[in-house]
C-alpha cells in the first residue's frame, strides 16, 4: 500500500515512536541512494538493515506481553545505536554531508528518547503487575 494512510491500521502504526522510527528508515533509504555502488552490499545494506530493525522490533513487540515488549525494545535500542554508528561512518567516508549527518543523528536521538520513554512506562506497568 504505497502512500496510504497508516492510520487505517490499528496497533503498532499508531505508536508515535514507531512513526518516527519509520520516518528515519525512509530517510535512510533516500540518503543511501547516493552512496557509491561498491557499498551496495556493505554499508548501504548494513545501515538499511539496522534502520529497518528499529521499527520492525517495535512492531514485533507491540502485541507481546509487557515484559517481552520491554525486552524487544532494548533490542530496538541496539539497532538504533548500530544505525548511528553507520551514520558516523558514512559521514567520515564523505558519503553524506555534515549537515545531513547532524539531521539524521537528531532524528535518531529523538527515536532513542522515545524508546527510552516507552521503556520507562512499561517498567512502571510491569511493577504494578507484580
Amino acid at each position: 500500500m504505497r502512500g496510504g494512510n497508516m492510520r487505517e491500521f490499528s496497533g503498532f502504526t499508531n505508536l508515535k515512536v514507531w512513526e518516527k522510527a519509520h520516518y528515519l528508515t525512509l530517510n535512510i533509504y533516500k540518503l543511501t541512494k547516493s552512496f557509491p555502488k561498491e557499498e551496495n552490499f556493505c554499508l548501504t545494506n548494513q545501515i538499511r538493515r539496522s534502520a529497518i530493525s528499529i521499527g520492525a522490533n517495535i512492531a514485533e513487540g507491540y502485541k507481546k506481553s509487557k515484559k517481552d515488549f520491554l525486552r524487544i525494545l532494548y533490542i530496538s535500542q541496539g539497532s538504533l545505536e548500530e544505525t548511528k554508528y553507520h551514520l558516523i561512518l558514512a559521514r567520515d567516508l564523505h558519503y553524506c554531508s555534515v549537515s545531513e549527518f547532524e539531521e539524521f543523528l537528531e532524528i535518531a536521538n529523538e527515536v532513542g528518547r522515545m524508546i527510552s520513554g516507552l521503556c520507562r512506562q512499561l517498567k512502571i506497568q510491569i511493577s504494578f503487575l507484580k
